[in-house]
């Protein structure tokens, strides 16, 4: 989730949701809900709030859940790639090795086996990519439908008139420079949990003997609150 294609995509995909929210209580009319819906209360606010959605997603409990889940389901082709590429590492160490020692036939039937073992290890690894990258943006996709609404009412209760995405860094994203203070993705987080009923995800348990590395000691989701943007020098 962290490639320029996600960014756009959850940059996109929550601006729709937004507008989903916006149009699920239309202006009174004939045999239409006078209640004001959560896009409405909104509207009144001058406060202005910040937000980084990437970072919301992967924090809620159900995002770290459903990401972790998707990274075990992915072990397999992982370790299928690792084979993979094992596989044409060998046979390059063999050519650069053995090559001048084989007669031209032998050397260009293991040319040939290299470029072939290497182009199926490209094709793989760009469907393996491409399979990770949709099943991804289906989570995302779930969570920021849900997370929507919350943000619409957390803004117009607390007047909010304007919440800016921080997914993506200045120069590519709008935002220049934004202070903690202003920051709701920890509010957000907070409020998807108690909705959703997710439990926090409990850390595995090391193995018996084993020392957990730097990647494993780590959280599996980035913190909710994230740090500011610094203004360019």
């Amino acid at each position: 989730m962290t490639s320029k294609f996600a960014r756009i995509f959850l940059t996109a995909a929550f601006a729709f949701s937004l507008l989903a929210v916006a149009q699920t209580k239309p202006a009174a009319a004939a045999g239409a809900d006078p209640t004001p819906g959560p896009a409405i209360t909104g509207a009144t606010g001058t406060k202005i709030g910040t937000i980084n959605i990437e970072q919301a997603i992967f924090a809620t409990n159900e995002g770290q859940r459903d990401f972790e889940a998707l990274r075990k389901k992915m072990e397999p082709k992982d370790n299928e790639l690792k084979g993979m590429n094992d596989e044409v590492d060998s046979l390059k160490k063999q050519l650069n090795t053995q090559g001048e020692k084989l007669n031209d036939e032998a050397r260009a039937t293991l040319v040939k086996q290299v470029e072939q073992k290497q182009k199926s290890l490209e094709r793989a690894m760009q469907d393996a990519r491409d399979d990770l990258q949709n099943q991804q943006n289906d989570i995302a996709q779930r969570i920021l439908q849900k997370m929507a609404p919350l943000l619409v009412k957390y803004a117009g209760d607390s007047g909010f008139g304007v919440i800016m995405d921080t997914s993506n860094p200045w120069p590519n994203g709008p935002v220049l420079w934004a202070g903690p203070a202003v920051d709701i993705t920890k509010a957000i987080v907070d409020a998807y949990n108690a909705q959703s009923g997710v439990p926090a995800p409990v850390p595995e348990a090391p193995k018996a003997g084993a020392k957990p590395s730097g990647a494993a000691a780590r959280p599996a989701a980035p913190a909710a609150k994230p740090a500011a943007t610094a203004p360019p020098k």
